[in-house]
């Protein structure tokens, strides 16, 4: 499997962005599909997740009500619409799913298995 993040780039603090993850060899809408970021000297940490054929979400409290996970099952993509962005939202983006359809997992980075590159967001104030 592989897992591809794309859609970072630069933006003034209040803008949006949207990040897209791609998957080959994985139907993502069966899988939960989860964004976490990583900041600079700090610990990688939850940002969202989805399971598109349950249609469940979940947002970290930082990110609830300015970020919106969805999903395509045509394209086979996970979408983070980022608004309202602040500097504090800077980091890494990183895509990720368990191994197995089968997994539920939580908000921590050892519970999934399979991660994309990572696409770099930065919020200018």
């Amino acid at each position: 499997v592989q897992l591809q993040a794309s859609g970072g780039g630069l933006v003034q603090a209040g803008g949006s962005l949207r990040l897209s993850c791609i998957a080959s060899g994985r139907t993502l809408s069966s899988f939960f599909v989860a964004w976490f970021r990583q900041a600079p000297g700090k610990e990688r940490d939850f940002v969202a997740a989805i399971r598109v054929t349950s249609g469940y979400t979940d947002y970290a409290d930082s990110t609830r009500g300015r970020f919106t996970i969805s999903g395509d099952n045509t394209k086979n993509t996970v979408y983070l619409q980022m608004s309202i962005l602040k500097p504090e939202d800077t980091a890494v983006y990183y895509c990720a799913t368990p191994s197995s359809v089968w997994t539920v997992p939580g908000r921590l980075p050892r519970e999934y298995a399979d991660w994309g590159q990572g696409t770099l967001v930065t919020v200018s104030s």
